[in-house]
């Protein structure tokens, strides 16, 4: 139907493309007038363009000669002109879209105009990538060209000072990751004074590997945590039972859904085992959770599949790219029942402090654009998640890979037999081989099927990952053999070596189908750069997991039924649309679920909203609070009021509950008394106590100076607010995990959820105006006013960054302090490098 609307009325895509031609044309008609600028006179252009931006022309009207200048000065200082296709993707990129470009068509370098015509309004450009070794590479490559034309580049990496940090948000250019952006994001909305804050408003973030990031990553939230201590006897004691349990009598596992569920043969195991009456009584709960995590420890959760373990740890890796992910952990205390299967010392489970989704986080750009060589099976998500849309760029020069279709075989051990006699074919004629695998494990079964035909060759997984680029680098070179996990080396290019074109170019061998057919295209994409020659072809077998979760059994019959040999494949463009319809089923499945994911991070992310403004509001406050404390004082009283004076009748008015309050919270008891309030309306009850409240805060504030007491209410504010909102977020998080059984009453999860949210939201509230309101009027004001961070030893422990910042104490400056003078908080180094940071 797609197919025949489209011969109908035409592809989007080439009107868009059309479009795009138009202002390319006019960049080309620029350049014999910029060719003949000098460099001095290529570089005042920037200047120039600034002042007519701040004169009020647009960035817009300004595209056609920043593009041209841009292109001029990579000839000078890369050696690189940038083709009219990649001209097409910059345009793009600058209106805030996706530039699907294939591998090796130069999206690094495209991205260099855009990025410089919005770093001229002087509100920064990020350039978010998928690993530090790219954001480090690209800085320094494209870097050279940004500094050519007068502006700075910064590079956010892992591990900077707050100090470095600042500098490198304040470049025109940043470069860095996109977990890296997501925690400073964070860790930004629990400082404690302005100055500890790094990043600047978001104003414009080009993504490379869009799709890895926006859509592989989506359903992975960024988390900052605080330590939680709980017992580790509980999770050894699940696992210790669960070791016992048989599968099938005790419990069934549905490959399908990743499903694990006690049978009721299991259930009186467990109840034996624990010496308990009953399972499921409200005092077991906890047990229930312990010991559901152990199964789902113990059955779907595969080491050197979904896990390594390393020097004694538990380390995630990411099933997309096959890098470990350290520093992250499963939630829930899925981790800690791991490492109880893994004999491993168990670590605390954390409370979540602060949290976001890449979703939530990269929509909160003023314009987002991104780039990858495969996004168009996405377009859908892109389109109404983030609003942008995605465009096909036509390649430089024609792709003459040769794909062919896939070769199916009976069993694994066929499969695998026919892929290592492949191999061996090729590279005893030159043609260096790329074989790409799903899992760890597979690399390493196929690297010891290789060394037993004496097949030179390099493993690349998340064991070795460190040598990526050097590996995938040499991986064109005239019989080389690569092995490597999914999109190991994404973002690198292979050059071919001498003679390998005339051997065939590079070789793509894929030896298992992946969940989401945009991953099979970027591995086959690693071949057939600009031209070159090249092939790609995938193994599969009738016990691949894809096959086995969709439809293999029809296959299977048909071949024994045609009584096929073992070693004897299938190679059929039939078959391969049946693996590609599966996978796109997987898809849909898995958008759905990233929508989900999104609906339920929306209502936290209004929250956030609200929360994160309140705080930056009072940390940036230079002047007066006592606004604001007022109102919340103003709002906690009315509440008061309100529920005690509720009856039509004054005298079943309860007014010793109204005096309580106010000589519990706010007022001595001598200010007021049940006999001021009687016969007065509830405002003006009201107003009489703000009354009282007012006088007695003009006392405060003539007891301290005006900075004392700015500070002080500033101290009040901001740990109530911090203290509040971690419990809430805590709250939310449990909610959130249990909200799904309230489909079994017939209701509506997220509608459920965002109710209680909502309400659970408004009684955080009142409490924070409570809890400031009694703080404020009746704590004693100590001289020596700290503001103290709720929880220490935070961590970021999701998002695949290890990352436990140091802390250090605060402080009140009370005077100034030169940058070089001791730090008055007696650490005994200077200023700038303690509490000046």
């Amino acid at each position: 139907m797609a197919g025949l609307l489209t011969k109908i009325f035409g592809d989007g895509t080439q009107k868009q493309l059309k479009r795009l031609q138009k202002t390319v044309d006019q960049i080309e008609a620029f350049e014999p007038e910029v060719e003949k600028l000098s460099d001095t006179q290529l570089q005042q252009k920037t200047e120039e363009f600034k002042e007519r931006y701040a004169g009020g022309e647009t960035l817009d009207d300004l595209l056609v000669e920043a593009f041209a200048v841009v292109r001029e000065a990579s000839k000078r200082v890369l050696g690189m002109r940038p083709f009219p296709v990649q001209l097409v993707g910059a345009v793009a990129l600058h209106e805030g879209n996706i530039s699907e470009m294939k591998t090796g068509e130069g999206k690094t370098l495209a991205s260099t105009m855009p990025a410089y015509l919005n770093a001229l309004s002087g509100k920064g450009v990020h350039i978010i990538t998928v690993n530090d070794y790219l954001a480090d590479r690209d800085a320094k490559e494209m870097g050279e060209l940004y500094q050519f034309l007068g502006l700075t580049v910064g590079l956010n990496a892992n591990g900077l000072s707050k100090e470095e940090k600042r500098a490198a948000y304040n470049s025109d250019i940043t470069y860095g990751t996109n977990n890296e952006y997501g925690f400073d994001y964070l860790r930004d909305n629990m400082v404690l004074y302005k100055e500890q804050m790094v990043q600047r408003p978001l104003n414009f973030a080009i993504i490379d590997e869009v799709d890895s990031i926006l859509i592989d990553e989506a359903r992975t939230p960024l988390i900052i945590s605080g330590s939680a201590k709980k017992s580790a006897q509980l999770y050894q004691r699940a696992d210790g039972f669960v070791s016992t349990l048989n599968r099938e009598t005790d419990y069934t596992y549905d490959e399908k859904t990743k499903g694990v569920q006690l049978t009721e043969e299991g259930i009186n195991k467990a109840e034996q085992y624990f010496g308990i009456e009953n399972l499921f009584n409200l005092e077991n709960v906890s047990l229930t959770h312990h010991i559901n995590q152990a199964l789902k420890a113990h059955v779907s959760m595969h080491r050197d599949t979904d896990y390594v373990v390393e020097e004694g740890e538990v380390v995630i890796v990411d099933q997309f790219t096959g890098r470990l992910m350290k520093g992250r952990r499963y939630s829930d205390g899925l981790h800690q029942a791991i490492e109880a299967k893994e004999g491993l010392q168990i670590q605390n489970e954390s409370m979540t402090l602060a949290s976001i989704t890449f979703q939530n986080f990269f929509r909160m750009y003023d314009k987002l654009a991104g780039m990858t060589g495969t996004a168009k099976t996405e377009e859908e998500e892109f389109r109404n998640i983030y609003n942008m849309d995605v465009i096909a760029i036509p390649t430089n020069k024609e792709i003459i890979r040769d794909d062919r279709a896939d070769m199916i075989y009976k069993s694994m051990e066929a499969k695998f037999r026919a892929v290592v006699e492949d191999i061996k074919e090729r590279q005893d004629a030159g043609q260096p081989v790329l074989v790409g695998t799903v899992a760890v494990e597979t690399s390493e079964l196929i690297s010891k099927l290789l060394k037993q035909r004496g097949v030179r060759h390099n493993v690349l997984n998340a064991k070795n990952h460190f040598r990526e680029a050097e590996i995938i680098e040499n991986a064109g070179q005239r019989g080389a053999v690569t092995i490597a996990t999914n999109m190991a080396g994404r973002g690198t290019d292979i050059k071919l070596g001498d003679g390998v074109t005339e051997a065939g170019g590079l070789a793509v061998i894929g030896t298992e189908r992946h969940e989401s057919r945009r991953i099979d295209n970027q591995l086959r994409g690693r071949s057939g750069r600009q031209g070159d020659p090249g092939m790609s072809q995938f193994f599969l077998s009738m016990e691949d997991e894809l096959m086995r979760r969709f439809g293999s059994d029809n296959l299977r019959s048909m071949m024994e039924r045609l009584g096929m040999e073992e070693d004897q494949p299938i190679e059929s463009k039939m078959v391969s649309r049946a693996v590609e319809s599966a996978q796109r089923r997987v898809e849909g499945n898995n958008f759905d679920a990233r929508k989900q994911v999104l609906s339920y991070d929306d209502v936290l992310r209004e929250q956030r909203e609200i929360i994160y403004k309140q705080r930056f509001d009072v940390i940036e406050a230079d002047d007066n609070l006592r606004e604001i404390v007022e109102r919340m004082i103003s709002s906690t009283v009315s509440r008061v009021v309100a529920t005690h004076t509720q009856d039509d009748d004054e005298d079943n008015w309860d007014y010793k509950a109204i005096i309580d309050f106010a000589h519990g919270s706010l007022l001595d008891e001598e200010d007021i008394s049940e006999a001021d309030l009687k016969g007065k309306e509830a405002e003006e009850i009201n107003e009489l106590i703000m009354e009282k409240v007012r006088k007695k805060y003009d006392e405060k504030e003539a007891e301290l100076t005006p900075e004392q007491m700015r500070e002080f209410e500033k101290v009040i504010v901001l740990r109530t607010v911090d203290t509040k909102w971690m419990d809430h977020i805590d709250q939310m998080d449990q909610l959130r995990q249990g909200i799904h059984l309230r489909a079994y009453g017939q209701t509506d999860p997220l509608r459920e959820y965002q109710l209680e949210g909502f309400s659970m939201f408004e009684v955080m509230i009142e409490n924070i105006e409570e809890e400031v309101s009694k703080y404020i009027m009746k704590a004693q004001i100590r001289e020596n006013l700290q503001r103290e961070e709720v929880v220490k030893n935070t961590q970021a422990v999701s998002g695949g960054q290890d990352d436990k910042p140091k802390r250090k104490k605060p402080f009140v400056k009370k005077q100034n302090v030169g940058r070089n003078d001791p730090c008055p908080c007696g650490s005994g180094k200077k200023y700038k490098n303690c509490h000046g940071a």
